[in-house]
C-alpha cells in the first residue's frame, strides 16, 4: 500500500505550500511571542498548564492515560514505525520514498533539537510532576515528530486510497497528532505554545522537503503516485 510518489491527490504542489506557508508564519509568531516573552502569551500557557494539572491530580487514572498517548509519539516509537516502513518499502524497491521517510524523520528530530538550544526555554514547573524530561521545552519534540512523522506516511500512502479512506486516513492522522500534543501539555512538561509552534514546524518541515524530493527527484512526483494508484489499487 505504500507508493512510490507524493500522494497529495488534487492539486498537491498548492496543498503543500500552503500547508508550508502557514505552518512558517505560525512557528515564526510563536517563535517571536517567546522570545519577546509576550506577557498574555506566557499568562495563557501558564494557566492552562496550572488547571490541566489540577484536573490531572483530581483525576489519577488521567496522567496515566496520557502518559500511555505521550509514549505513542516517543522517539522510540517512532524508531520503530520508520525502520518497518522503511523495510516495507525497501521490499517494494521504493527507494525514494524510503529515503523521504528517513530524510524527514531524522531531520525533523535534528532541528528540533538545534531549536530547542537555540531558544531555551525553560519547561513549565508543577507542583507534582507525573514524568521529568530533559532539556529545553520550545517547540514539543514530540508534538513536531507527531506532526513530520504522520506528514510524511499520509505523503506515502493517500494517493494509493478511495476518497473515503483518504479521509479517514487524514482524521486518523490529525487526531493522533492532537492526542499526543495534548497529552505533552496534560503531563505537564510543555506549554500549549510549545505544542502548537511543534504542530506548524513539523508540518511545514515535511511540506518543504516534500516539495524539494519532487523537484530534485523527477520520477518522484504527484502523477505518477496517482496512475499508478489508478492501476494498480483501483480495489480499494
Amino acid at each position: 500500500m505504500l507508493g512510490s510518489g507524493v500522494a497529495l491527490p488534487g492539486r498537491p504542489r498548492d496543498v503543500t505550500l500552503v500547508i508550508a506557508a502557514a505552518g512558517v508564519s505560525l512557528f515564526a509568531l510563536a517563535l517571536l511571542l517567546v522570545e519577546l516573552s509576550w506577557a498574555p502569551l506566557l499568562t495563557a500557557d501558564r494557566s492552562v498548564v496550572a488547571s490541566v494539572h489540577r484536573f490531572a491530580l483530581d483525576h489519577p487514572p488521567f496522567p496515566s492515560a496520557m502518559t500511555a498517548v505521550s509514549n505513542l509519539g516517543s522517539g522510540l516509537s517512532w524508531e520503530i514505525v520508520t525502520v518497518a516502513v522503511v523495510v516495507l518499502l525497501l521490499l517494494r524497491r521504493r527507494w525514494t520514498s524510503a529515503l523521504f521517510l528517513v530524510v524527514t524523520v531524522a531531520s525533523s528530530s535534528l532541528l528540533n533539537s538545534a531549536v530547542k538550544v537555540w531558544v531555551g526555554r525553560e519547561r513549565p514547573v508543577v507542583a507534582h510532576p507525573f514524568v521529568l524530561e530533559p532539556g529545553a521545552s520550545f517547540p514539543s519534540g514530540h508534538s513536531q515528530a507527531a506532526a513530520a512523522g504522520f506528514g510524511a506516511l499520509l505523503v506515502l500512502t493517500l494517493s494509493l486510497l478511495r476518497l473515503w479512506l483518504r479521509r479517514v486516513a487524514w482524521a486518523l492522522a490529525v487526531t493522533a497528532v492532537l492526542a499526543i500534543g495534548f497529552s505533552r501539555v496534560a503531563l505537564g512538561v510543555h506549554y500549549p505554545s510549545d505544542v502548537l509552534a511543534g504542530f506548524a514546524l513539523g508540518a511545514a518541515w515535511v511540506s518543504l522537503l516534500t516539495m524539494a524530493f519532487v523537484r530534485w527527484v523527477p520520477s518522484w512526483h504527484p502523477a505518477t503516485a496517482q496512475s499508478g494508484a489508478a492501476s494498480s489499487t483501483g480495489r480499494l
